[in-house]
């Protein structure tokens, strides 16, 4: 799968990383953040000057508000920058003006909390980010410039060397600190829960009631097909057992009727098979690591399963994580020629955080039907969060993190 961020680039093998867009996107990033922090420096410095200056007369309330509202321009231009690093969409947070007009849409914004934490980070970012965008640029292309300037005197040919390996590294020196600003700035700007749009928070809404839906179905099928076609495969087979009475033994009859059981048996597992895969029981009587490690027993992979859980999760919760750890299996034998594959899962901080490895061929994309679209959408609803990493050649590496709280 194409990385999402910078740091899920540089997890890529060196000659990947290297010829991909990445460095350039990261140099891109850095570069622009230098552009922006000090146009923000300037405009915030002269609306405190001009407001400080004018305040005496209560004129100067004016200047200082519009510093306030300029931090709306200065998240807007980060979060377009942001996707040169972080294509995971950030949607705006901040809701329609109550009413039409100027004074309506100031009313609005200064009374939204993401104003004032956006106004919170142009004030980091012109204080600081910014200088170190430029920092590291400076010392990953300035630095090596003048080290090749001290080459006019061969005594400073250390310094030479020194340059050379900076200069090799920038690649990764930029990315770093690009990827590293690109998550404070998500940690700053992204939407809060509340912030989202009515409509957008509806659609959440009704994909949750989606899957829940699609479960209770899945429960519903389940029932009648253990109480209506696999009692009626019994009966079948006590029909046949019967009838096997009745007839000679070595007859051409009995011979057919043999082939009849075997194929009713073979029926008869596969159905169960089935209804075990459909909801099963191991889930609902023992939980969900002895759910993975009953699937993974039976999976035509090998699987190792390292998963450590303090108790038993909510009901709902359970069972949709163990259909996500299924869908990720079932991508694994369908698509990476993987001979092996291991599920790490772990609790922290009310977080749940899953690692399912396989050693196929990677190159994991969700437009070729690898089934990462649908674990995307199970995650979505669970408010959870996914990273892949899948280079051509392998390994791949799904990372989940779903929020939790057990009993």
């Amino acid at each position: 799968m194409y990385p999402r961020t910078a740091w899920q680039a540089m997890a890529q093998r060196p000659l990947s990383f290297l010829t991909s867009s990445w460095p350039w996107r990261s140099l891109a990033y850095l570069a622009t953040g230098v552009v922006v922090g000090a146009a923000a420096v300037a405009v915030f410095v002269t609306g405190l000057v001009a407001g400080l200056l004018l305040l005496v007369v209560l004129v100067g309330v004016a200047p200082l508000v519009g510093v306030v509202l300029s931090s709306n321009t200065v998240a807007t231009v980060e979060r377009y920058r942001l996707r040169l690093v972080d294509r995971d969409e950030m949607p705006n947070p901040h809701r329609p003006p109550d009413g039409a007009g100027f004074r309506a849409w100031m009313s609005t914004r200064l009374t939204e909390q993401v104003t004032w934490r956006e106004l919170g980070f142009a004030l980091v970012s012109a204080a600081a980010l910014w200088w170190l965008d430029l920092l590291v640029l400076a010392f990953s292309f300035g630095l090596p410039v003048l080290t090749f300037e001290a080459l006019q005197d061969r005594t400073t040919w250390p310094w030479a060397v020194f340059g050379v390996i900076v200069l090799l590294a920038s690649p990764y020196t930029v990315t770093s600190w690009a990827g590293a600003r690109a998550a404070l700035t998500r940690t700053f700007l992204a939407p809060r829960d509340g912030e989202l749009g009515e409509s957008l928070r509806e659609v959440q809404a009704s994909r949750v009631r989606l899957i829940d839906s699609f479960d209770a179905e899945r429960v519903r099928i389940e029932r009648d097909l253990h109480d209506g076609a696999q009692q009626r495969l019994v009966s079948l087979g006590m029909m046949l057992g019967l009838m096997r009475l009745d007839i000679p033994e070595g007859s051409p009859l009995a011979a057919q009727l043999t082939a009849a059981e075997e194929q009713l048996s073979t029926a008869h597992q596969e159905l169960r098979s089935l209804i075990r895969g459909l909801n099963p029981p191991v889930l609902a009587d023992h939980g969900l690591v002895a759910a993975v490690q009953d699937h993974a027993s039976r999976f035509p992979v090998p699987v190792t399963v390292d998963l450590q859980l303090p108790g038993r999760l909510p009901r709902q919760l359970e069972t949709n994580v163990y259909y996500l750890i299924n869908e990720a299996m079932t991508n694994i034998a369908r698509h990476s020629g993987a001979k092996s594959a291991k599920i790490h899962g772990r609790y922290h901080a009310d977080v749940l955080v899953l690692e399912i490895t396989d050693d196929g061929h990677g190159g994991a994309e969700p437009s070729a039907g690898s089934g990462l679209t649908g674990l995307a959408d199970r995650l979505t609803a669970l408010e959870g969060r996914m990273r892949v990493s899948s280079p051509v050649g392998g390994p791949t590496l799904l990372h989940v993190e779903i929020p939790c709280h057990f009993a």
